[in-house]
């Protein structure tokens, strides 16, 4: 058996061998480090949001999908779009907490530019002063954006999107096709 002098002996006489010790514990101690609870809600609603995502494509019509989105949680509809844009080779950049976010769910990079997300599960029409709030943020911030929802798009909420140059908004048929797979750059931009 090799005793503990002889071994602190031996780390001593070699630092190259001391070093490697030092960083497989330093390593170890970080892969087992305690996630923090946003991290484990991360974790969690992504993972929710992939099993989203192929019972999607399991339900037979477009009013049973529709009806499905309109149940899940926000923040895994907020996940879902994001994953959407991962699947079909976006960049994606989520934010580090759901709430609080200033009215941002997230920004996707496409050809070049970056497009900031607003996730709305709604089951009626949507909010026009939502929409206002997310083109003023798109203005203050010199960015373009997809407002993504579930809910109706009336007219006043249209003409808010007709009227700015940045933003698009995402629902119905669009964000079906947006969920199974269609390529984002058969939208128009």
């Amino acid at each position: 058996m090799i005793s503990a002098p002889y071994v602190a002996a031996l780390l001593m006489a070699n630092p190259v061998l001391l070093a490697v010790l030092l960083a497989v514990i330093i390593f170890l101690l970080w892969s087992f480090r305690r996630q923090s609870a946003s991290e484990r809600r991360h974790r969690r609603y992504r993972a929710t949001a992939e099993r989203v995502y192929t019972r999607l494509r399991q339900l037979s019509g477009d009013r049973q999908r529709m009806s499905y989105l309109r149940k899940i949680n926000p923040y895994v509809f907020e996940e879902l779009l994001l994953l959407a844009f991962e699947r079909q080779g976006y960049a994606v950049q989520r934010n580090a907490s759901y709430s609080g976010d200033g009215g941002l769910d997230g920004r996707v990079h496409i050809n070049g530019e970056c497009w900031l997300i607003q996730a709305k599960r709604y089951s009626r029409a949507i909010t026009p002063s939502h929409v206002q709030d997310f083109d003023a943020l798109l203005t203050r911030m010199g960015q373009r954006g997809l407002f993504i929802h579930t809910g109706r798009t009336g007219q006043k909420s249209r003409a808010v999107s007709s009227g700015s140059q940045q933003l698009m908004i995402i629902s119905g048929q669009r964000l079906l096709a947006l969920l199974a797979g269609k390529p984002f750059k058969e939208f128009s931009l």
